[in-house]
C-alpha cells in the first residue's frame, strides 16, 4: 500500500490548499462564505477523481473519512470559516465526505460509476444555489432551505453533463458512448428531484444515494 502514499499525500495537499485559497478569498477578496463554500464543496467532490490514482481501497478511504471528522470540528468550532455558514443544524458539509465515504466502499470496483455517481452532488448542487440565488424567481420552500427553478433546471443540466463524462469516456465504462448520455440523464433527472426536496442539508446524503442507485440499476439491466 506504499504505492498509494504519494497519492494521499497529494490528496491532502490539494484539499487543505483549496480551503486556503477560499478563506483567502473570503478574508482578502471579500468573496461571500456562499462563494467559497461552493468552491470547496466542488473541490472536495472531485477528489474522486484522485482516487482513480490509488490501488488499494483502504488509502483510498483515509481521504474521506477523515473529512468527516474534519468538517465536523470546523462545524463546531467554526475552524474553516471559508465553508461555514453558521446555520445550525444544517450538516451537509459532514454529510458529503460520508456519502463519499459509503459510494467509494460499495463502488470501488466500478470507478466509472464511483466518480459519475458523485458528479451530481459535487457539480449540480454548487451551481444551482449559485444561479438560483442570483436569478432564481420561481421560489419555494422545504424545511430548512430555499430552493428555486432555475435553480433546479441548473441542476438538471450541469448534473446531466458531469454525469455524461465521466460514465462515456472513462475505461472500463459500463456505459460507453452514447449510452452514457442517455444514462446520465436519467441519473441528472432523478437526482434533480430529490435535491429539490430534500430539507436541512440532506441532499449531501439523498442525492450521492440515488445517483448510485440509479447506475446501479442501469448496469443490472
Amino acid at each position: 500500500m506504499t504505492a498509494d502514499l504519494p497519492f494521499l499525500i497529494l490528496s491532502y495537499v490539494y484539499l487543505f490548499g483549496t480551503l486556503a485559497a477560499a478563506e483567502g478569498l473570503r478574508r482578502w477578496q471579500g468573496y461571500p462564505v456562499d462563494f467559497t463554500r461552493k468552491v470547496v464543496h466542488i473541490a472536495a467532490g472531485m477528489t474522486v477523481w484522485l482516487l482513480l490514482l490509488f490501488r488499494h481501497l483502504p488509502m483510498a478511504l483515509i481521504p474521506p473519512i477523515s473529512f468527516i471528522f474534519i468538517n465536523a470540528l470546523s462545524y463546531w468550532k467554526g475552524t474553516f470559516q471559508a465553508m461555514e455558514t453558521g446555520e445550525r443544524g444544517n450538516l451537509g458539509t459532514v454529510y458529503f465526505p460520508l456519502s463519499f465515504s459509503i459510494l467509494t466502499w460499495l463502488l470501488w470496483n466500478q470507478r466509472p460509476l464511483l466518480v459519475a455517481a458523485l458528479m451530481p452532488m459535487t457539480w449540480g448542487d454548487a451551481l444551482a444555489a449559485v444561479v438560483g440565488r442570483r436569478w432564481g424567481r420561481r421560489r419555494f420552500r422545504v424545511p430548512g432551505s430555499t430552493r428555486s427553478l432555475e435553480g433546479s433546471l441548473t441542476f438538471l443540466a450541469v448534473a446531466w453533463m458531469a454525469t455524461a463524462i465521466p460514465l462515456a469516456l472513462l475505461p472500463a465504462t459500463p456505459f460507453p458512448g452514447w449510452n452514457g448520455l442517455i444514462v446520465a440523464l436519467g441519473v441528472a433527472a432523478a437526482t434533480a428531484a430529490v435535491e429539490a426536496l430534500s430539507p436541512w442539508g440532506l441532499d449531501n446524503l439523498t442525492v450521492p444515494a440515488v445517483s448510485a442507485l440509479v447506475l446501479w440499476a442501469a448496469h443490472s439491466l
